[in-house]
This record gives C-alpha cells, sequence and structure tokens, in this order.
C-alpha cells in the first residue's frame, strides 16, 4: 500500500515537472515563432491581434523592402567573414591561454591570472580603448573587427577549468615518457579531447560577433565595411525619421512597412545563427557544466 501511494505520488511530481518544462519551452519559442509569422503578415492583423499561430494574409512586404537596400548583401557578407574569422581567432587565443593557465608547471601562473582577472572588472573605457586601436592602425581597417576583442577572461576561466578537470596528469606524463613536446600534446591530444570546450567557446563568439554593432559604429566608417546589424540598425533609424516627418494616411502606411521591416530584420539577422546552433548542440552541456566546475 506504501508503494503504491509512494508511486502515484512520484507519477503526480513527474507530470507537474513536465508541465513546467512544457510551458518554460512555450514561453521561449513562442516570441520566436511570433516574430516570424509576424514577419509574413499584414501588418493591421498583427496590430489588431489577429495573429497568434499562422498569418491571416500573407505580406512579405518587409523582406522586399529590406533587400531593396543595395547594400544588404555586402553587410551580410561582412558580418559571415567577421564572424567566422573573428571566431577562428578568438579560439586561437583562448584556448590556447586556458591551456597555459590550466598547467601546474606555468611560471608565473598566479601573476598571469592576476593579469587576466583585472580587465575583466575594470575596463579602460571607450576614449583610451578608441585611442589604442587608432594607434595601431585599426581604424577603418577590417581586422578592428577581429583582432582587438578577441581575448575573453571569461572563455579563457571556461576553457582553462576543463583542462584541468578533463585531461588527466597520467596522460601528460606518458606522453613526456614517449618524447612528446608540449606544443605537440596539445595539438595532437588536448585539441581532439576538448570538443565540448571548443564548441562552446565558438558558439559564444560566434553569436556575439554575429549581433556585434557597436564597435562597427565607433570604428568603422567605410561603407564598404560595415556589418549586417548595423546596416539594419540604420535603415529602422532612417524608418522611424521618416515616419515622424509623415502625417495622415503616409503616417500609417509609413507605420506599418516600418513594423514589417522590424520583424523581417529580427528574422533575417537571427536565422543563421541560430541555425548554427542545432550543430553544437550535443556539445553545449558538456562544455558549459564541466568548465563551470570550480570555475
Amino acid at each position: 500500500m506504501v508503494k503504491r501511494k509512494k508511486f502515484s505520488q512520484d507519477v503526480l511530481v513527474n507530470i507537474i515537472f513536465h508541465l513546467i518544462a512544457v510551458l518554460m519551452i512555450i514561453a521561449v519559442i513562442y516570441p520566436l515563432w511570433f516574430v516570424v509569422i509576424a514577419s509574413f503578415s499584414n501588418p493591421a492583423d498583427v496590430a489588431n491581434g489577429k495573429v497568434w499561430l499562422w498569418p491571416k494574409t500573407i505580406d512579405v512586404r518587409g523582406y522586399q523592402k529590406l533587400f531593396e537596400q543595395k547594400q544588404i548583401w555586402k553587410s551580410y557578407w561582412n558580418t559571415i567573414i567577421y564572424t567566422i574569422s573573428g571566431t577562428l581567432v578568438a579560439l586561437l587565443v583562448n584556448i590556447t591561454a586556458g591551456y597555459a593557465m590550466s598547467r601546474k608547471d606555468l611560471p608565473g601562473r598566479k601573476i598571469i591570472n592576476v593579469f587576466y582577472l583585472i580587465p575583466m572588472f575594470v575596463g579602460g573605457g571607450l576614449i583610451p580603448t578608441y585611442l589604442v586601436v587608432k594607434q595601431f592602425g585599426l581604424l577603418d581597417n577590417f581586422l578592428v573587427m577581429v583582432v582587438p576583442f578577441a581575448v575573453s577572461t571569461y572563455n579563457i576561466i571556461v576553457a582553462r577549468t576543463f583542462f584541468q578537470n578533463s585531461l588527466p596528469e597520467s596522460l601528460w606524463e606518458a606522453a613526456q615518457i614517449d618524447g612528446c613536446s608540449t606544443i605537440r600534446y596539445f595539438v595532437q591530444f588536448a585539441v581532439p579531447l576538448s570538443k565540448a570546450v571548443i564548441a562552446v567557446v565558438g558558439l559564444w563568439t560566434a553569436v556575439g560577433l554575429w549581433n556585434s554593432w557597436f564597435n562597427a559604429l565607433i570604428y568603422l566608417q567605410n561603407e564598404n565595411l560595415i556589418p549586417l546589424q548595423l546596416l539594419l540598425r540604420r535603415i529602422l533609424i532612417s524608418n522611424e525619421s521618416l515616419l515622424g516627418a509623415a502625417t495622415g494616411t503616409m503616417a500609417q502606411e509609413l507605420r506599418q512597412l516600418s513594423d514589417m521591416m522590424k520583424y523581417a530584420s529580427i528574422v533575417v539577422s537571427t536565422l543563421p545563427i541560430m541555425a548554427l546552433y542545432p550543430f553544437l548542440q550535443k556539445y553545449f552541456n558538456q562544455g558549459v557544466m564541466i568548465g563551470a566546475v570550480k570555475g
């Protein structure tokens, strides 16, 4: 009788937990789905609350107006290049630094840890950073979106903790007996065994670079170098300016067109990076959990 009662309680708890999980999933997915269907819907239907699960009337004017911008494909390509090259550079510096800091025999290890931690909490500010970037000749340069901000103390700490907890010291000792150098050990043993943390750091970096627009706003003036996010920001600001100067029926039409372009901009700017996540999801939980232990 006691076992039956305990079994029924367990079933009830599982049902409650599953319901909570389903509600949380809906709370996360539905806003994304609503943006997608709103981008294909008549803005009047969206404003009147008629769009819930499917578009009432298909309207693609937002995408048409967005892709009529001549520079959008150039900016799209710039963002892809910045994201790929910036992610590779960030992985190179952060993963190698994390591995070096995980080694107990690293000379000056404590000092280097402090050296990395201070900028994590205290920054020089925008003006000093701008002057440094200018002195290095990186203004209006492709490299300004890739090199100056590649180092991330947080990612280094995650990588360091992962290496400390995942690579046994006996593996390094066995490699030394066979005459393996430090660089060879890192390339042939540490990196292949660290796909999880590499995928996590790579995904974090790629998302940050894909969504980055502030650095481009500050350091880039060349229109041929601006990324997608900055171009979309300019388009939306321009639409708001036109809307402020319009009146009557024209103002209403511009408002509807502006809303459609906002939804279309969100879809265009987020879809590629969201499509990348399923391929890295299998490494994501493992990398985050191991990298966070004793961080």
